[in-house]
């Protein structure tokens, strides 16, 4: 299972990898791996599938820089998502009592089409989608053994959804297709339409812009406020 599972994370993305590349040296364009939050941050339950995001990471850091070495005009991103409302929970293999759940916050997948769309528009290093992951990222990066609390706490009791699984460990989509070609999964909890961490680090100057707006504003008004009541004690 888990050589299964590393053949279409890992070495599937490294396949289409370097075919892209052989085009895209002619062409120009831009390169975007598909990762994960556990890029960043393993997590409890799903060990070998962290694993493969981590892979995912190392090869695409290291192509990035031979590509940029070579002078190829194409530009290489790395896409973090987090919690998505996928059928993931429901296709993937799954050993526990009962069919697993996301552990919120939870986004739609529409975040990620929008972050993919915004990086081959504006090329960036990477990004991690939703808020959440951000967080979980920083969290394993300054707090690592605080992180290791947290997930124990919340990531293994709260995986397991109480549901019995639809599709039955040998039927798992590591060994057969689904016919049923959805696009949403079944997390039953509130699912975020879009992340405003992302469309901020993605469109730093455009939310800047914004921020400083809001802030002369609230300043105008402020200002306002405060002369209406000097003149009122006049």
């Amino acid at each position: 299972d888990m050589r299964k599972l590393f053949d279409t994370n890992f070495w599937g993305l490294i396949h289409g990898s370097l075919e892209a590349v052989k085009h895209l040296k002619h062409t120009g364009g831009a390169l975007i791996n598909l990762g994960s939050e556990v890029s960043e941050r393993a997590v409890p339950l799903q060990g070998i599938y962290s694993a493969s995001k981590h892979a995912v990471k190392g090869f695409t850091d290291a192509l990035r820089m031979e590509l940029e070495d070579s002078g190829a005009p194409i530009s290489v991103t790395l896409v973090k998502p987090g919690q998505i409302d996928t059928p993931f929970t429901v296709n993937a293999k799954n050993y526990l009592a009962s069919e697993p759940h996301h552990v919120p916050p939870v986004y739609a997948p529409e975040a990620v089409a929008e972050a993919i769309l915004s990086c081959a528009e504006r090329p960036v290093r990477d990004i991690l989608v939703g808020g959440g992951a951000k967080g979980m990222a920083q969290l394993g990066h300054f707090a690592p053994g605080l992180t290791d609390v947290v997930m124990n706490r919340m990531v293994i009791p709260g995986t397991p959804s109480g549901r019995p699984s639809r599709r039955p460990p040998d039927q798992s989509g590591l060994d057969v297709p689904t016919e049923s070609l959805k696009e949403r999964g079944n997390y039953e909890g509130h699912v975020m339409r879009t992340s405003l961490y992302t469309r901020a680090a993605l469109h730093p100057v455009v939310t800047g812009a914004a921020a400083l707006g809001v802030g002369l504003a609230i300043g105008a008004l402020m200002r306002g406020s405060s002369q209406r009541s000097n003149g009122d004690k006049r």
